[in-house]
């Protein structure tokens, strides 16, 4: 099951007003519950994408091998700078130019970090602090959602 499908499921899940899903298969376990937080991990140990959202669903994968529970916490003392649009997040301002920023760079307040396409306008997301980039939250080319997570920021 890909990141995909599972936002889908958890869009799903949200309109749909049940409790619970659990979708289980040979390699993973999956459970969504609505609640006060969201987070979704996959069933590697890297994490995708954790932050408090209300009333949104709760998804918890489970190795069905061993049965672990794999969870996450949202990183503490980060900044997490949102979407302030819906549109196409792009990590590059055309694709033969590099990257506007890369894990571990450091910014300053103004810095352009990502363009968001949205009706045929490429908006320009400028970070709020200054910081060094811990990590990217959303993939090139992907879609967003207003007020998603685009990136963590360590402001020390």
């Amino acid at each position: 099951m890909n990141i995909k499908e599972i936002q889908q499921l958890i869009k799903f899940v949200a309109k749909s007003g049940v409790s619970e899903v659990k979708i289980e298969s040979k390699d993973l376990k999956l459970s969504v519950k609505t609640g006060k937080t969201s987070s979704i991990v996959q069933s590697d140990p890297q994490v995708v994408y954790s932050a408090p959202v209300q009333n949104e669903p709760v998804v918890e994968l489970q190795n069905a091998e061993n049965n672990e529970a794999i969870s996450s916490k949202e990183d503490e003392g980060l900044i997490t700078i949102k979407s302030p649009i819906i549109g196409t997040f792009y990590r590059k301002p055309s694709p033969d130019k590099p990257n506007f920023v890369e894990v571990g760079d450091s910014i300053s307040e103004g810095s352009v970090l990502c363009v968001v396409e949205a009706m045929k306008l490429f908006n320009e997301i400028e970070s709020e602090c200054s910081g060094k980039i811990v990590k990217i939250l959303v993939e090139d080319a992907s879609p967003v959602e207003f007020d998603q997570p685009l990136f963590l920021v360590d402001p020390s």
